[in-house]
């Protein structure tokens, strides 16, 4: 494996679009160091599900270059495919197989046989806590389980990077924090470049030690998750309104606040308003004094250190859950196509 500090994965403005005008990609560009774990956070529509699909083979790029493991994407793909393991968003194991069977069979696919290829599934069975229903069709694993196999299924030939798009999407709380675990396990222990591409802000912090936010089809900020809240110095100070307020009414209204000694970055995005402060709990009576003079009454208010979501709001301008639920563009019925295009999240 390449040594820690190499680039295992390199992507330079990486462009793709879609039928019905939807872009996907817009100048997209990642590196990662090997033995790392990036994650890639943004919302549903933001590109990140085309990126891997790009990264992995599985889709060419109108424009730009990107390399994995040392191999051109485009120039060698058969190289590219051997360095790398994917777990995608829908389980690939074959739900009429066993939990062996499977293992045994995405081996073979890379050329593994006889005993070795056995201590391996073996070995992987093990590690994911799976050898107790090893030979039970997966049609009968819950959903943790059936991703822990997914995982496992990526491993078999001890690939260079693992590609996991999307992994805890649809688990429970307790099989999400259980695959975490094991995420953090294998990243610790083998040495490998891990790209994780993920909409939860928990997951990307917990598990990544550096983050790309993405949005819109481009990265927009980037380093490790405490770096991204560290740059945003002092506290946030987020107040909900009443009622949101008219446009000719959110324009003085961000004017009063921005006017304190101390508070900065306001954002109003409805009836939410968010800015930063150097001391959030001496700047609240300060921002609702101010909001009723200009005739805006708040429903609550709320005082914290800075979070991803904060980092989201300052690059990409709106909230992460907006967002999220927005689609690319904030465009909803684009999103749709573009999953009917073959997907751009």
């Amino acid at each position: 494996m390449p040594g820690r500090g190499t680039l295992a994965v390199e992507a330079r403005e990486l462009t793709k679009s879609y039928p019905h005008g939807i872009t996907a990609l817009d100048g997209m560009s990642l590196a990662v160091a090997a033995g790392t774990v990036c994650g890639l956070l943004g919302p549903n529509g933001a590109g990140k599900s085309t990126t891997v699909k790009i990264l992995t083979t599985l889709a060419r790029p109108d424009g730009g270059t990107a390399a994995v493991a040392g191999h051109d994407v485009l120039r060698r793909p058969e190289r590219v495919r051997r360095a790398i393991g994917v777990v995608a968003q829908k389980s690939g194991a074959d739900p009429m197989a066993t939990g062996r069977e499977n293992l045994l069979l995405q081996g073979r696919l890379y050329g593994l046989r006889g005993a070795p290829l056995g201590r391996r599934a073996d070995e992987l069975l093990a590690r994911f806590d799976l050898a107790g229903a090893a030979d039970r069709l997966v049609r009968g694993y819950s959903g943790g389980m059936q991703r822990r196999l997914d995982v496992a299924l990526g491993l078999v030939h001890r690939p260079e990077v693992l590609f996991l798009d999307e992994p805890t999407t649809g688990l429970d709380p307790e099989a999400r924090t259980a695959l975490w675990e094991e995420i953090a396990r294998l990243a610790g222990g083998e040495g490998l470049t891990i790209v994780l591409t993920t909409h939860y802000l928990e997951e990307a912090d917990r598990l990544a030690e550096r983050v790309a936010i993405v949005d819109r089809g481009r990265v927009v900020a980037e380093g490790t998750p405490d770096g991204l809240k560290g740059e945003l110095r002092g506290d946030a100070v987020h107040v909900e309104l009443v009622r949101a307020p008219g446009e000719r009414e959110a324009e003085p209204l961000r004017a009063a606040l921005t006017g304190f000694a101390g508070v900065r970055d306001v954002v109003l995005d409805g009836r939410r308003l968010s800015a930063r402060a150097a001391d959030g709990a001496a700047a609240v009576p300060l921002v609702l004094a101010a909001l009723e003079r200009e005739g805006a009454e708040a429903a609550a208010v709320t005082v914290a250190r800075p979070s991803l979501d904060d980092v989201y709001l300052r690059y990409a301008g709106r909230r992460f859950a907006d967002a999220d639920s927005a689609g690319p563009a904030g465009d909803a019925p684009a999103a749709a196509a573009a999953a009917a295009a073959g997907g751009a999240r």
